[in-house]
């Protein structure tokens, strides 16, 4: 899979589409999912041009690999779900369940989230 710049969240880190931003730094953006699956889903997505976790961790700088990491738990404090748990999820390719060719995590929250795979 190759990056498209026309994806949807190259668009939202454009301005072309809004967004409920929940976090944003230099090099990360984290909002409200508009089709969320559990009673709290965020997305947290680098601002960089990265298709998935293999391409970022191959091809970005060490500090937009930390601030992606750090920014993940920030925003799980920023909606209260740190003490209780919660859930990331990201996926890579066809197999895997991609459908967005940007690397983004979902973060799951506010409710028990069950088993990983049925």
């Amino acid at each position: 899979m190759s990056y498209d710049k026309n994806n949807i969240f190259a668009k939202i880190l454009r301005g072309e589409i809004p967004c409920k931003k929940v976090y944003e730094n230099e090099n990360v953006l984290a909002f409200h999912d508009i089709n969320p699956q559990k009673k709290v889903h965020v997305l947290v997505i680098p601002k960089g041009e990265y298709v998935d976790l293999d391409d970022f961790n191959n091809n970005a700088t060490d500090k937009e690999i930390v601030e992606l990491n750090k920014a993940i738990t920030h925003v799980s404090i920023l909606l209260g779900a740190k003490n209780k748990g919660y859930r990331t999820l990201t996926n890579i390719g066809g197999d895997g369940g991609q459908e967005v060719p940007h690397l983004h995590f979902h973060i799951f929250a506010g409710e028990k989230i069950g088993k990983m795979v049925t």
